[in-house]
């Protein structure tokens, strides 16, 4: 494995200098003993190599949660000028929009005492899970384009769920620019029976609950308190998103040869951004958005269903509602500060969350004087925790923070560790009500496989990333 050398700028910096045919330096967002663990595989390689990508700005960057991927580390966040840059689907991943949202109630944790059980057991049969999970919707062409076209806000106007909830959804649940024309029958094909699925792998909706809150006031803006009851949705584009980004990976390895950019990996495929076929990946991008959000909207209206039916209560009881939606898997064009001067970049963040600062007109009014909520997930057992975005990440990371734990463990490993173990009877003796669309499944997301989010994001919150807000503590979980 090739040795990458750092220099260290602080606790919580290091830097990859600049090399060879890099444009930018790397700029990597961990702590020592993260360190280690992050030099086991070929994602400071990966940082490196992204460095090379014309048009870059600032830094190639990572974040602590940092892992392997597919030509980007996932943790990666890159900006590209918008004249001289470039977009590459490597640089946004293969599950486009994968994020996460996350619900709060007016239920206090002693509300579900024996009745966590039954709520899991309903919410896996009302929200469908697992490899190839489909559901019962089955939409007309036009409704499929509109969907495409207008994402989450199909969704709401087709009875799931309210306009406020779109008003707590980053882009407000729709990413302008798709293009539905680009988008091949396949891929189309591949989506169709599959919104209002959650999928497979690390995709969840999780039950839990208020552990520890650390910023009163930003939790008193984002409705949180001790002991409150919570729903994490965790999912993406599902097959649609997937085949969006297998279609161009082979389209862009042969364009970026044509457009003369030379690539340190076959994986960093890309287009020029103002490129014809720059523009017809993105607006294909945008599509797959748009089904990721459209698809988290109907899950989070099946979830308040299902709550009211096994507990019996109405809607205003109990008071259920979208503290906010992040993506951590997409390319966005946004207004930074390069130089001191507002700039329009194309900004990669695979495996990175959106954390923007108070002020910034993306953040939803409610929460505009506090900042933009950022929400971590972690693993089936730990926690998960409510972050706000800061000033110090507009300066740094082109407003960007990590987005989970990161996994250290690869799933054929997880199930040689978890091999004779009975995880659903660990995971129960531990408090925790797990379901799975298999065993296999449950196996590959044993806790071990995945980074302690505990630390990960102490290691934000102290490079002023993000603060912390709230820690969250599972009761159930419902895995694909």
């Amino acid at each position: 494995m090739d040795e990458i050398k750092l220099q260290q700028m602080d606790n919580y910096r290091f830097l990859i200098p600049k090399e060879g045919g890099m444009r930018v330096p790397g700029l990597v967002f961990v702590d020592e003993k993260m360190l280690a663990e992050v030099r086991r595989d070929e994602s400071l390689k990966q940082v490196r190599n992204v460095a090379h990508l014309p048009g870059i700005v600032g830094y190639s960057m990572a974040m602590p949660d940092m892992h392997e991927g597919y030509g980007f580390p996932i943790g990666g966040v890159a900006a590209f000028d918008m004249k001289t840059g470039v977009i590459s689907p490597g640089g946004v991943g293969y599950d486009i929009n994968c994020g996460v949202r996350l619900l709060t109630t007016n239920l206090q944790r002693g509300d579900l005492n024996g009745k966590v059980r039954a709520l899991v057991d309903a919410l896996f049969i009302s929200v469908p899970s697992g490899v190839g999970s489909t559901s019962e919707m089955r939409l007309s062409p036009d409704d499929e384009r509109k969907v495409f076209l207008t994402g989450a806000r199909w969704a709401v106007e087709n009875g799931y769920g309210t306009p406020e909830d779109l008003a707590h959804t980053e882009e407000g649940g729709c990413l302008e620019g798709a293009d539905p024309s680009v988008v091949s029958e396949r891929a189309v094909e591949r989506g169709r029976k599959q919104l209002g699925t959650v999928g497979s792998g690390n995709h969840f909706v999780e039950i839990g609950y208020v552990d520890e809150v650390f910023d009163e006031a930003a939790a008193e803006a984002f409705g949180l308190h001790q002991g409150q009851v919570t729903v994490f949705v965790h999912c993406g584009s599902r097959g649609f998103g997937y085949q969006v980004c297998d279609d161009f990976l082979f389209k862009m390895g042969h364009t970026a040869a044509k457009q003369g950019i030379a690539l340190p990996d076959r994986q960093l495929a890309c287009a020029y951004i103002n490129s014809p076929e720059g523009q017809e990946y993105y607006a294909a991008m945008a599509c797959a958005a748009n089904y990721a959000w459209a698809n988290r909207q109907m899950l989070m209206h099946w979830v308040r269903e299902t709550f009211m039916r096994v507990l019996n209560i109405g809607s205003s009881d109990i008071g259920m509602r979208l503290l906010y939606d992040v993506c951590h898997n997409i390319a966005k064009f946004e207004t930074h500060k390069v130089e001191g001067r507002d700039t329009k970049l194309c900004v990669h963040r695979k495996g990175a969350t959106r954390a923007f600062a108070p002020g910034r007109k993306e953040v939803p009014e409610i929460y505009r004087n506090i900042g933009q909520p950022v929400l971590i997930p972690g693993d089936m057992k730990r926690a998960s925790y409510v972050l706000v975005g800061t000033e110090k990440a507009m300066e740094q990371t082109w407003g960007s923070t990590c987005h989970g734990a990161g996994r250290v463990m690869s799933r054929t490993a997880a199930k040689k560790m978890s091999k004779g173990r009975s995880i659903v009877k660990e995971m129960e003796e531990a408090g925790i009500i797990v379901r799975g669309a298999s065993m296999g499944t449950l196996t590959e997301e044993i806790p071990e496989s995945y980074k302690d989010v505990n630390e990960v994001v102490e290691i934000v919150h102290n490079a002023g990333l993000s603060r912390k807000v709230a820690r969250l503590k599972p009761l159930g979980v419902i895995k694909g």
